[in-house]
């Protein structure tokens, strides 16, 4: 009879589980994307609330993944991703049983709070792992955020074609609940911490001001970019996320420490999350919107939710076969030229967009060609975080990548969304609408490829140590 405590300890078994996680809340990221304008027909709602239903969820992560983050390298991983799960799981019942677009709101800003997810499950791998496994095992889980979203493009028309919009909540909650027992039984809880105590005054203020620019970008395209209020809100976003550097670069016990932050394998690498947020997730946007254009416009295919989801595929199953093979690759040549081959992969998926979307094969070849690059990128960014912070800051320091990663989605979308509405023809989104936002991303991602040119490379043990200790470059 297997001994339960051997079962613990597995790697193998605490990766499954921790990839279920992962993958339950990545599903729940996108699947709601698509199945809006039924939401909101069941709903008997308006589009600006209806959007609310992605814009309370983006939110919520946003400020949640970095405060999870800290209180998981605080109190324990183990512990504190149990309280995660079980506060997913509640607001993914809520969700399911809605019958208001509030109800739904509010189940979509509890669920947010799963975005802790990721940075837990990359701190609980660095802590168990066998070293020889570490990389491979971030890279796999790292992937599974853009794995995750694109199956659930993919499955959302299928779900709500057959089914309703409750299921789209149904089913993830199985794994979510699946996830949480698991997690108790078979995840060990890491004995690294990190003494000290949350700044409660910080976190409100990274809340406001992530929550203040987020808002603003995320209700750009409705309330007018250049309005007073969305001016000024962006311009408050900012002006408190200033103040909490402030305070954060002078507390003693910070929650994101800045010295940290300020070390280039940092900051490089969470610009470059930041712009293949904005291509991945501008892609989830165009390609579905590109694809179900009436055949009558010439571009577009007719496609219906369900279909246009297939568009998606190749790209959600390449990114799984990357994030497989991104662990043998980091041990031969380390993180950055992963990532560098990544960037420049799905630069050349929308550089193709570009020149032939009107070709169904040139979709799926892109499609193909990013979920390559999103995979290879995704794992590298972990592994390059993990690899230039101490053990012990590993789940701050991987919770404002994902921050960063969703930051570049919500500009990225809302970019992309107002190209398309300033290139209407006869009310249908034109051509050349989507052809200059591919164009868009095909340029911010050659920026996140130059980028990684600055990004050193695997940096040695004490280096980190020496960096991180005096706040200087690694």
């Amino acid at each position: 009879m297997t001994d339960p405590a051997t079962v613990r300890r597995s790697p193998t078994v605490t990766l499954a589980v921790l990839a279920l996680a992962g993958v339950a809340f990545a599903l729940l990221q996108s699947l709601v994307a698509p199945a809006l304008p039924d939401i909101q027909r069941e709903l008997d709602t308006t589009p600006s609330a209806v959007a609310w239903v992605l814009t309370g969820y983006l939110l919520s992560a946003s400020v949640a993944t970095p405060i999870v983050g800290r209180l998981g390298d605080m109190f324990g991983k183990e512990r504190v991703l149990m309280i995660v799960l079980v506060v997913l799981a509640a607001g993914t019942a809520l969700a399911a049983v809605a019958s208001s677009i509030g109800v739904l709101i509010a189940a979509r800003v509890i669920q947010g709070v799963g975005g802790g997810i990721f940075p837990l499950a990359f701190g609980i791998i660095r802590d168990e792992f066998p070293r020889e496994r570490v990389a491979g095992a971030i890279g796999l889980m790292s992937a599974l955020l853009g794995i995750g979203g694109g199956l659930g493009i993919v499955l959302a028309g299928v779900i709500v074609d057959n089914l309703s919009y409750h299921w789209l909540f149904w089913l993830p909650l199985v794994a979510v609940v699946l996830a949480a027992v698991t997690t108790h039984l078979f995840v060990p809880e890491s004995p690294i911490r990190t003494p000290g105590r949350i700044s409660w005054a910080a976190a409100a203020l990274m809340s406001l001001g992530l929550g203040g620019v987020l808002l603003a970008v995320s209700e750009g395209q409705s309330w007018g970019w250049a309005s007073p209020g969305t001016i000024a809100l962006f311009a408050t976003g900012l002006v408190v996320l200033a103040a909490w550097v402030r305070l954060e670069s002078r507390s003693a016990v910070p929650l994101v420490d800045m010295r940290m932050m300020r070390i280039r394998g940092v900051w490089t690498t969470n610009l470059v999350a930041l712009l293949l947020g904005v291509g991945m997730y501008s892609s989830f946007i165009l390609v579905p919107q590109l694809v179900q254009q009436p055949e009558s416009t010439g571009y577009g295919f007719g496609s219906t939710v369900t279909e246009a989801g297939l568009f998606m595929l190749p790209s959600a199953l390449f990114m799984l076969v990357a994030g497989t093979f991104a662990g043998r690759l980091e041990a031969r040549f380390g993180s950055k030229p992963p990532l560098m081959a990544g960037t420049g992969f799905t630069a050349a998926s929308f550089l193709l967009l570009v020149v032939a979307s009107d070709e169904e094969l040139a979709i799926y070849l892109s499609s193909a060609i990013q979920g390559i690059g999103i995979g290879l990128a995704f794992a590298a960014l972990a592994n390059l975080i993990v690899q230039n912070v101490r053990q012990d800051q590993t789940g701050v320091a991987t919770g404002m990548n994902t921050v960063m990663r969703s930051l570049g989605g919500a500009i990225g979308g809302q970019i992309a969304a107002a190209i398309l509405a300033a290139e209407v023809v006869g009310g249908l989104p034109g051509e050349d609408g989507f052809t200059i936002a591919f164009a868009f991303c095909f340029v911010a991602l050659l920026v996140g490829l130059a980028t990684c040119l600055i990004i050193p490379g695997r940096p040695r043990p004490e280096r980190v140590r020496g960096a991180v200790a005096t706040g200087t470059e690694a």
